[in-house]
């Protein structure tokens, strides 16, 4: 006959940690309430003894916290060359791996099939809550989100998100800093290389863009917009070059179409930064890697993915959480700006 060890419970933990049965589902659920040396003495316990609370439990407990939803509208191709959103998602994931939690991520193709996703998520139980990016004007995902009240966090400017907690970086700051810097290195003509055109971040950018160019009575200011794919970044860039009154300036809305530009302008003889100044977006380990290595508007990518999802926990387990900006991105002057000659 053989004998089984007794199965490890709550009751066990608290034991071990000396606390309450009440504080350690306090601590497994991530609520308030507990010191953090409470916490990490119970946690502690737990993993001596091997216990964590089932799924089932934390569920009807009202917390399930297990998953966190992510659907972003890029094609897949895209996404895997795009540095922004894979230091956003490591960034997402530091904070869940604190917390047990697993990521669902999924590509879709539009707002409103992201919006019916939403509900099939939140409705099958699936996830706990989601962060919402890329939001565009009269955005679908809003109502449904609100009408489900389904715990989100908005990667957008409150004036988009509705009733949803918001997080956000100060773009418009960013771009009138841009446009204010390479005006100040005597640049009269200077354009922008945009994104698609229908997402908030990008009409915010080009608002931004304009103002600061009348500011400056800078009457040889223009931009396009793009898909954001290095593809029509290059087509961008060789339209302008090509142009009779050609700028002197380009500024990117990301890395990728930056590095994209320099190519053709090499391609072109056009000299960097001698004959054009090149200025991106999203300071990732492309433009460090180019030559001349590229200017960028610069931001901790990676801790603003951590923020985001900090603060969906903090909506999760109703903690109060308010919408607020993170860091405006700053300018990292490199080797491809320059005053014009």
């Amino acid at each position: 006959m053989t004998s089984t060890s007794p199965r490890v419970t709550i009751k066990d933990v608290a034991a071990r940690a000396g606390v309450s049965k009440g504080a350690v589902s306090l601590a497994f659920n991530h609520k308030p309430g507990l010191s953090e040396a409470t916490r990490d003495r119970i946690f502690a316990a737990a993993r001596e003894l091997g216990w964590a609370p089932s799924p089932a439990a934390r569920s009807l407990a009202g917390a399930r916290v297990d998953v966190v939803g992510l659907a972003i509208c890029r094609p897949a191709r895209m996404l895997g060359l795009e540095p922004f959103y894979m230091e956003f998602v490591s960034g997402v994931e530091s904070v869940l791996i604190e917390h047990s939690c697993s990521l669902l991520l999924r590509l879709v193709k539009s707002p409103q099939e992201e919006a019916g996703l939403l509900t099939e998520w939140w409705r099958g139980r699936q996830i706990g809550g989601s962060i919402l990016v890329d939001f565009r004007a009269d955005d679908p995902r809003v109502a449904v989100a609100e009408r489900l009240g389904l715990p989100v966090v908005a990667v957008g400017h409150p004036s988009l998100a509705g009733s949803l907690t918001a997080v956000w970086t100060d773009d418009a700051a960013a771009m009138r800093e841009a446009v204010r810097y390479l005006a100040a290195l005597g640049h009269r003509r200077i354009a922008r290389v945009g994104g698609a055109a229908e997402l908030g971040h990008t009409a915010t950018r080009g608002e931004a863009f304009d103002a600061a160019a009348r500011e400056l009575g800078l009457a040889g200011a223009w931009q396009v917009a793009t898909d954001y794919s290095g593809e029509a970044g290059a087509r961008a860039t060789r339209s302008m070059l090509t142009a009779a009154d050609r700028p002197t300036a380009i500024v990117y809305d990301n890395d990728i179409m930056a590095v994209a530009g320099l190519s053709v302008a090499q391609e072109m003889g056009v000299r960097v930064p001698d004959d054009v100044s090149l200025l991106a977006w999203d300071d990732s380990q492309l433009c460090r890697l180019t030559h001349p290595t590229l200017s960028a508007m610069s931001h901790d990518v990676h801790g603003f993915g951590a923020e985001v999802a900090r603060t969906l926990f903090g909506v999760i387990l109703g903690e109060g959480a308010q919408s607020h900006p993170v860091a405006t991105p700053v300018l990292a002057p490199r080797g491809s700006t320059a005053p014009p000659r």
